[in-house]
């Protein structure tokens, strides 16, 4: 009697042996099965059940994982496409603003505002605006209508305000150039010898850095010379 007892305590006490487990597991199993489900094998040799209308093509939660989860190539080459016409938009408008702003610099001269404001500059106290003023008047009198077009807006008579008053050689240099420009035009010349253009050419002083000014000075005082009978 006593040894059938100490039989039932360790039958009762040891691990369920596996077949024992398997044919506890066939029900639920089956059962999974015959609902529809997936069989999973879990680590102990046994398996488990998913339902198929969870993970099916047509379940909810498997439409979400692939949208959560799916690699879309066309929404990454639509963002490529957006990306790069911004690029070019950005390149376009600095290429624009860029060309705008050289085109004022070297060709600013298109209408009479922009001619007066390029006379205005020598209005202006500082040295630096006087030289862009200068500057420009020179380039722009490339023919004899520019010219004499910069002697009727008063340029000629402000550029040797300018030279009159420039404490700097620079200012002298882009003065005088400007001046030899319009001294091309016999008509221009011919303003500025009489309005003492002569006297404050030859009275510029010379400078060691900037050779230019006496080949200025030159040029202009022989212009002068040449409307002489």
């Amino acid at each position: 009697m006593q040894r059938i007892s100490q039989l039932a305590l360790r039958r009762l006490l040891s691990p369920p042996s596996a077949a024992a487990a398997a044919r506890r597991s066939a029900p639920v199993a089956a059962e999974a099965v015959s609902g529809g489900g997936v069989p999973i094998p879990t680590r102990g040799g046994g398996s488990s059940m998913v339902a198929a209308s969870g993970w099916s093509g047509g379940g909810p939660g498997l439409r979400l994982a692939r949208r959560l989860c799916t690699y879309d190539e066309r929404d990454d080459r639509a963002l490529e496409e957006e990306a790069e016409k911004k690029f070019g938009w950005i390149l376009k408008i600095f290429f624009l603003g860029t060309a705008g702003l050289v085109g004022y610099q070297f060709f600013p001269y298109m209408g009479d505002n922009l001619l007066q404001q390029s006379i205005s500059l020598l209005h202006v106290k500082d040295p630096l605006f006087k030289r862009m003023g200068a500057s420009r008047l020179g380039r722009f009198a490339v023919d004899d209508e520019r010219r004499m077009k910069v002697v009727e807006m008063g340029g000629a008579q402000e550029l040797l305000n300018v030279l009159e008053g420039a404490k700097d050689d620079k200012t002298r240099k882009e003065a005088l150039k400007a001046l030899a420009a319009l001294s091309k035009s016999e008509k221009a010349a011919g303003f500025l010898d009489k309005a003492g253009a002569y006297a404050i050419v030859s009275s510029t002083p010379n400078s060691t850095e900037f050779a230019e000014i006496e080949a200025y000075k030159t040029s202009l005082l022989k212009a002068f010379d040449q409307l002489k009978p």
